[in-house]
């Protein structure tokens, strides 16, 4: 099967990345928080990541039975480092001017953590809680969520890789499985340590094989289902659905991720699912101005 370029992906990227700005500014709008769920962009990312990477993978694996992991890890690199590099150097001349002593050095132990995709780690058991007002002067905090992009990047090609190897048939299942076993964990760890469970990998990963999942069964089955009033109606619930998650969910009020996470997630699954050129979302989502803000 032939990757096609989907502009509507690129314009669900514009969606979630002016979400999470939006959030972080903290904007009110008539004495309100403008968009209280806007982090929820950055869960919207995952299932997106999760969903392009499994695509190629897919690919590269009918193609010649096997994945080149050091390839792979290349591509990533020569995506990710460039502009991670560029943006470590822009920003040490406003860290040296604007940062007193201790949180210069906090600042650096930050650049160390993010360079070696382990920010997550460092933020967890350095800030705790996310979205504090110390979290202001932590300009690589936003790292984390790279973190653990990169960490899945690490494991998920040799999973795939040998579930592809020995249990070709079972994928699928062994994707779900995964998935569900992440999200419950997802759900009780933020009840036990909610910064550990917002920060790591376990109780991420499900978002990302959300995407994979979805990856899976758009590759085996590329026409998706036929039905005309689902093709319309759908993609419109998507985009209902992580609408309704960035103006009304609040993070403070919530356990997250969690069962509250699936919300933007199924959004997300609808609209990549279901899209159509045909469908008003999908002409919404791929005009040029917002695929040039994923891009």
């Amino acid at each position: 099967m032939e990757i096609k370029y989907r502009p509507e992906i690129d314009g669900i990227r514009a969606i979630a990345v002016l979400s999470v700005i939006i959030y972080h500014a903290d904007l009110t709008l008539h004495g309100s928080t403008l968009l209280p769920g806007g982090f929820f962009g950055v869960d919207i990312f995952f299932v997106i990541s999760g969903f392009l990477i499994t695509s190629l993978m897919m690919k590269e694996l009918d193609r010649t039975s096997t994945i080149s992991i050091m390839d792979f890890y290349k591509r990533r690199a020569r995506r990710l480092l460039p502009a991670l590099l560029l943006v470590m150097l822009a920003s040490l001349p406003f860290a040296y001017y604007y940062l007193i002593p201790d949180q210069l050095i906090d600042f650096s132990k930050s650049l160390i953590s993010s360079i070696f995709f382990g920010s997550n780690f460092y933020w967890n058991y350095s800030l705790q809680q996310y979205g504090v007002e110390s979290g202001i002067f932590k300009p690589f905090l936003h790292t984390w969520s790279l973190a653990i992009e990169e960490q899945y990047y690490i494991l998920f090609p040799l999973i795939l890789l040998f579930s592809y190897k020995f249990f070709k048939e079972k994928i699928g299942v062994i994707l779900l499985i995964g998935l569900l076993a992440s999200f419950l964990y997802a759900e009780f760890a933020s009840t036990k340590d909610a910064s550990f469970s917002f920060y790591m990998l376990p109780s991420r990963i499900w978002e990302l094989l959300a995407g994979a999942l979805l990856a899976k069964v758009i590759y085996r089955n590329p026409q998706r289902l036929g039905h005309d009033i689902l093709n319309k109606l759908m993609p419109s619930m998507g985009l209902a659905l992580i609408l309704y998650s960035f103006i009304f969910i609040n993070l403070s009020d919530n356990n997250h991720p969690g069962y509250i996470t699936f919300i933007p997630v199924l959004g997300t699954i609808f609209i990549i699912y279901f899209s159509n050129r045909d469908e008003i979302v999908t002409k919404l989502l791929s005009l040029r101005l917002v695929v040039g803000i994923g891009l």
